[in-house]
């Protein structure tokens, strides 16, 4: 276990300043929310910030992933529900530590908005997809700058 945290380490931190943020999305495909937070997840970690976040799988998380569980517990790390379950955020604390920040989609769903697809966001879905990466977006900027861990 020593190696593994020290390879982590190394990957993550350079003189002591947090290079990574970690992201734990929902993982209900059963409620258009929870693909919600994936799209906006994904928008962060492969199109906004692909050098400053990495993903923790849930199922894996809540399943023993002990590489995912460790980042969690020594690095910052943000969630993203899909609803007021908080699954994400839940699940982190319980197994990790306190998240560094949790966002839930149903916070960011304008009146009138009732998100429908699963699998295949229409455009307000999409752009209450890009209203929760804004969010992330912010707080991953946020964690770097005050450098917290």
């Amino acid at each position: 276990m020593d190696n593994k945290y020290s390879e982590i380490t190394n990957k993550i931190k350079i003189d002591n300043k947090i290079k990574k943020v970690g992201i734990v999305s929902c993982s209900g495909e059963d409620l258009p929310e929870g693909s919600i937070s994936r799209f906006a997840t994904l928008d962060v970690l492969l199109k906004r910030k692909p050098f400053d976040t990495t993903t923790i799988c849930l199922p894996l998380f809540i399943a023993g992933g002990e590489g995912d569980r460790l980042f969690a517990k020594n690095y910052p790390t943000i969630t993203v529900d899909g609803c007021e379950k908080l699954c994400a955020k839940k699940a982190t604390e319980k197994f990790s530590g306190k998240v560094t920040h949790s966002i839930n989609v149903a916070d960011f769903i304008k009146e009138g908005e009732k998100p429908v697809n699963k699998r295949n966001l229409n455009s307000m879905e999409k752009e209450l997809a890009g209203r929760v990466a804004d969010e992330i977006e912010k707080n991953v900027d946020r964690i770097l700058k005050e450098g917290q861990d």
